[in-house]
């Protein structure tokens, strides 16, 4: 048979083994819809209640009822804005937690305005943690039919609906969008921190999925493994996901910290620290409007530390929060970031390569820098780093400078070796055993050029040494480099052209 006539019979095995797929994608769906519905038989009532947010009214909300439309009025719902729905976790004591009514309150506070509504279900998930898993399955399947119940009693649209879910949360919200009928689909669904246990390694019909809304966020805070488990999951389950720090770990809630923590905020909240984070981020994202973090795609921590991801050419790059740009996307993508240990969380990236050459190629050197970057709006002094592999021969080192403050545009770096000049004592003697040595043959690192991106304004610049004519860094001393000529040029040229 030729092989013209091989690529009907291809194409027809091919579309044949989609439509099986999607079959049973379906037939899983239905059996998971299925084992919800016959858990529910057993309840005379919804389990969840949905309290609508009022500000300055944190205990006491008006709760809307399902099926009863004089709730809606009664808690006054307004059927021309958008609906934000706080989707709780696991409860260790039973009530629900403050950062609820902060976000609620965050929300609130915009110029836009939003119905808000507190999820609370927590009956059901102040129980062991397997039986709350096998929960988060009925309270999406309540949370589905409240969404349909609005849409057929007052034409509300399910696009016009964000869930918000934390932890055991974020899943509840994926089985909401899974089980909602119809082919529309939520509008927008963000897991802060979904999860780890009993759900890291499952399907996707079994966890929060890109397949649950029109677009779907996660920010991941606590995926440090402890005996194979982490609290939050590790794996990608949105269209973007994002790490801050890595996702490991966060700044603040290390354990030199604990002291300090459990006296602000006592030893539960210590715990979760990390966990939480994500729910502060977020929040963040909505208080602090004029400083929004920006996150990059990237392959791994280790690369993102290098400073080589910094890119925002075809949507490499995303704001972290609400105000994510909302662009879906074949396939997800993993964006990392690093963050301050408080709010507003914010840092500006930098990406320095550093080309060194090492005079004594045979030996490796583990010197330890600082910087000082000059800006057009503030300064900063004495930012240290230091390269990972040490330095020996000819190569070029890329890393990762994260500032606290908005320097404006960088117009001068200081670059000093820090530590003590131990050639300055065997120079001496070098002296005088060889006087007639010159000083310029001690041995040093030679320091060209840096250059430099910024990631936040995708700026790129290149500094020159100031004397040209001594390019050779010593120990303990410091170098200046400002913008080279050539540089400059073309930053005059693409100004003119803008």
């Amino acid at each position: 048979m030729g092989r013209i006539q091989l690529l009907p019979l291809l194409l027809i095995l091919l579309l044949t083994e989609q439509t099986l797929t999607q079959k049973r994608k379906q037939k899983c769906k239905e059996e998971k819809h299925a084992q919800a519905i016959r858990i529910k038989k057993h309840q005379d009532t919804p389990e969840t209640k949905f309290k609508f947010y009022e500000e300055g009214r944190d205990e006491d909300l008006c709760q809307i009822q399902i099926f009863k439309p004089e709730t809606l009025e009664k808690c006054a719902f307004n059927e021309s804005l958008p609906l934000v729905i706080i989707i709780h976790g696991w409860s260790v004591d039973g009530m629900l937690e403050s950062w609820i009514g902060k976000m609620a309150s965050a929300f609130k506070s915009q110029k836009s305005q939003f119905n808000v509504i507190v999820a609370d279900w927590l009956n059901f998930a102040h129980v062991h943690y397997p039986i709350a898993v096998q929960n988060t399955r009925i309270i999406g399947q309540e949370i589905a039919e409240f969404l349909e119940w609005l849409e057929s009693s007052i034409q509300f649209p399910r696009s016009n609906v964000h869930l918000i879910g934390y932890s055991l949360g974020a899943h509840v919200s994926g089985f909401a969008g899974n089980y909602i009928s119809g082919s529309n689909k939520i509008g927008r669904i963000t897991g802060l921190d979904p999860a780890g246990p009993l759900f890291e390694g499952m399907s996707s019909t079994d966890r929060l999925s890109p397949d649950d809304a029109n677009f779907v966020d996660a920010i991941h805070t606590f995926t440090q493994q402890h005996m194979g488990l982490s609290v939050g999951i590790n794996q990608p389950v949105a269209h973007y996901d994002f790490y801050p720090n890595g996702g490991h770990f966060q700044p603040g809630c290390h354990i030199k910290n604990l002291i300090t923590n459990i006296g602000y905020h006592g030893i539960k909240e210590t715990v979760k620290c990390a966990h939480e984070r994500s729910v502060h981020l977020f929040i963040d994202s909505l208080l602090n409007d004029d400083k929004q973090s920006m996150a990059y795609w990237c392959k791994d921590i280790n690369t993102f530390d290098k400073g080589v991801c910094l890119s925002c050419r075809k949507n490499r790059c995303n704001t972290l929060g609400y105000n994510i740009k909302k662009k879906r996307l074949t396939r997800g993508r993993k964006l990392f970031l690093k963050t301050r240990s408080h709010m507003p969380y914010k840092v500006y990236h930098y990406q320095f390569k550093i080309h060194f050459i090492h005079q004594t190629k045979d030996v490796q050197m583990d010197p330890t820098f600082t910087l000082t970057l000059i800006g057009t709006k503030e300064d900063v002094e004495n930012v240290p780093f230091t390269p990972t592999d040490g330095i020996k021969g000819n190569k070029t080192y890329s890393f990762l400078i994260t500032l606290d403050t908005d320097i404006g545009e960088l117009m001068m770096v200081k670059f000093k070796w820090e530590g003590i000049d131990v050639w300055a004592n065997i120079w001496d003697t070098v002296q005088t055993i060889m006087p007639w040595t010159s000083e310029d043959d001690r041995p040093g690192l030679l320091v060209n050029t840096i250059r430099v991106k910024a990631g936040e304004t995708q700026d790129q610049m290149t500094f020159c040494s100031e004397n040209v004519d001594n390019i050779k860094l010593l120990p303990a001393q410091e170098k200046t480099y400002v913008r080279c000529r050539n540089n400059a040029k073309k930053q005059v040229r693409k100004t003119s052209t803008s």
